[in-house]
């Protein structure tokens, strides 16, 4: 599957990314390399193949999440541009549809 520059410039608006045309080039191609990787992938015969979570067995451990008080919360609110009820305010980044 190839990948235009076309589409990737129009990926990286809705990523909010600044890209070049020389570095559009350069992912359209990469990307596209990608994609011949997946579609060969699509090809293999898994039926026979138990699903798996790791290539290799590993240990978990788990543990209880316990709430912690801070002791300094003041003084990360001093850094922040603007706090309220001991909470960071930031600018609201997902618009209403």
């Amino acid at each position: 599957m190839s990948l235009s520059v076309e589409e990737v410039l129009k990926i990286a608006h809705l990523a909010r990314l600044e890209l070049t045309e020389e570095e559009a080039l350069i992912y359209s191609s990469e990307l596209t390399k990608i994609l011949d990787y997946f579609s060969k992938l699509q090809k293999l015969d898994t039926k026979d193949v138990s699903p798996t979570f790791h290539t290799i067995k590993t240990f978990t451990p788990f543990r209880e999440d316990k709430v912690k008080p801070f002791e300094n919360i003041d003084g990360i609110l001093k850094n922040a541009p603007q706090s309220y009820q001991k909470m960071i305010v930031v600018p609201k980044v997902v618009k209403a549809p």
